[in-house]
């Protein structure tokens, strides 16, 4: 009986100890799956935590589209929408650059930002895990092709017929463009609409199209896909690029939103059923998209030396460098490539006057666009001064100006994201031919804007390469034409 009781009590206890075990395991897997939870939650701001914050970020694109830095000034025409939303809501706007594109869903929805502006086709795949806000633009995708090497030299009706006019035509092409774009899925469309083949060559978000434009331009790939408006705005600078054929029709371009911020997106709705009706809405899509006029490399009568004159501003120039004890030649060389000594000319950026001065900056140096010649071209000496003495470091005068010249263009913090590319590479920090001018040229290059090293991001740093190199080739000129002794 003894035994029995002991085998009875020992059952009990173990049933007991199981149960108790099972009941804590119960309790802790609980608990844990509570813990777990808690920690992979993420903070979804709606507007009234942005409100609450006085920050409204968004997840933007180094492009002139979205977001980039021009002489130190924030520009980009999804950037100045959003800003002026920022401004009327009572917030301050913060930008974060996406390094990958293929991951900006997952970088909103994780909530490191709270808006996607980044010329964002509104697409259905898109829509299942995003929102959109209504659209600010409408735009149809184009071929991005180069012309012919004689383009210039001869008429369009001729070299034309060498490019691809007809969808039809790219049967058996290469096409390099973004996998998870909506310029793929309309590539793939397209091959089945044609019952041909197109060889679709899928590159990595983190190439964005105005790369992908300069690599048709310079010859390394043949043809890409983008948005009109992005080929628009590019053709100022890669004239040798044809964007004629279009390949779809008008598809929607949208700011994106969380699901879970509803009110963010009522309220930037509401505001853009507005401001898209306002002249600052018009202003924008018009220096962004439409002012081309503005950037093109149009012909002057000062292109070339004239007579005895280099300008119509030779003096003032003169009397002006001789009060700081800089050469009125450089100087010169210099007006010449920001204005061609346009006095009203201004620059789809805003900059204005003989010396391009950007709105920001020229009331530091009581410059304004209607300032008279003397004015401007004084404020412009006393800028390049001022850069000139950012370089104290650089011992040669000659290396020393054309950083500040590289800097009067880029801005400083362009140029220092060069110079320590150039350390980094082994190449002379202090040194600009050959050295650090090659990797501010290198500065449209994703490999390189994204190295931690740089701080300011993406830049045409093939601009500021030309822009230095040009000055000291037509100073070169102007010396042996205009001795100092005249």
């Amino acid at each position: 009986m003894t035994r029995k009781l002991t085998i009875y009590s020992s059952t009990l206890l173990c049933i007991s100890v199981l149960m108790f075990s099972t009941y804590s395991c119960q309790n802790t897997k609980s608990k844990d799956n509570n813990v777990v939870g808690k920690a992979v939650e993420k903070k979804q701001n709606d507007l009234g935590e942005i409100l609450k914050a006085k920050k409204l970020t968004i997840l933007a694109e180094n492009s002139a589209t979205s977001y980039f830095i021009y002489r130190g000034h924030k520009m980009g025409l999804e950037y100045e929408i959003l800003n002026e939303f920022a401004k009327e809501i009572g917030v301050k706007l913060e930008i974060k650059v996406v390094q990958d594109l293929d991951n900006i869903i997952n970088q909103l929805n994780d909530g490191e930002g709270d808006v996607i502006a980044c010329n964002y086709t509104v697409t259905k795949d898109r829509r299942n895990k995003i929102d959109f806000t209504k659209p600010i633009m409408r735009t149809s995708q184009v071929l991005v092709q180069r012309k012919p090497d004689n383009w210039r030299t001869i008429r369009k009706s001729i070299w034309e017929k060498e490019l691809i006019r007809d969808p039809a035509q790219l049967s058996r092409k290469t096409i390099h463009v973004w996998k998870n774009s909506s310029y793929y899925d309309r590539l793939v469309n397209l091959q089945d609409e044609l019952g041909d083949t197109i060889i679709l060559k899928p590159l990595d978000g983190n190439i964005i199209p105005e790369d992908v434009i300069e690599m048709v331009s310079q010859g390394f790939i043949d043809y890409t896909v983008v948005d009109e408006n992005v080929a628009l705005i590019n053709q100022r600078y890669y004239t040798n690029v044809d964007t004629e054929l279009e390949l779809s029709v008008k598809q929607r371009i949208a700011f994106g939103v969380r699901k879970q911020s509803p009110l963010l997106r009522k309220r930037l709705n509401a505001w853009l059923d507005d401001f898209m009706k306002t002249s600052t809405f018009n202003y924008i899509k018009y220096k962004y998209l439409n002012n081309t006029s503005n950037v093109s490399k149009s012909k002057s009568e000062y292109s070339s030396i004239k007579g005895t004159k280099i300008s119509p501003y030779d003096d003032i120039i003169k009397d002006v460098s001789a009060k700081y004890g800089w050469d009125w030649r450089l100087i010169a060389a210099l007006i010449y490539q920001e204005s061609k000594f346009k006095l009203g000319q201004e620059s789809w950026a805003g900059a204005y006057g003989l010396m391009q001065f950007m709105p920001t900056t020229g009331p530091s140096f009581n410059v304004f666009p209607d300032s008279p010649p003397a004015v401007q071209i004084d404020g412009g000496i006393r800028k390049i001064i001022k850069d000139y003495k950012e370089w104290e470091s650089i011992p040669d005068t000659v290396q020393r100006i054309k950083f500040a010249m590289a800097t009067y263009n880029a801005g400083l913090g362009h140029v220092l994201d060069a110079q320590r590319l150039a350390s980094k590479y082994g190449k002379d920090p202090l040194v600009w031919d050959d050295n650090v001018e090659v990797y501010i040229k290198h500065l449209s290059n994703p490999k390189y804007y994204h190295d931690p090293v740089c701080y300011y991001g993406y830049m045409r740093g093939s601009e500021t390469f030309n822009y230095v190199r040009s000055i000291f080739i037509r100073y070169t000129e102007y010396k042996t034409a205009f001795p100092i002794e005249s």
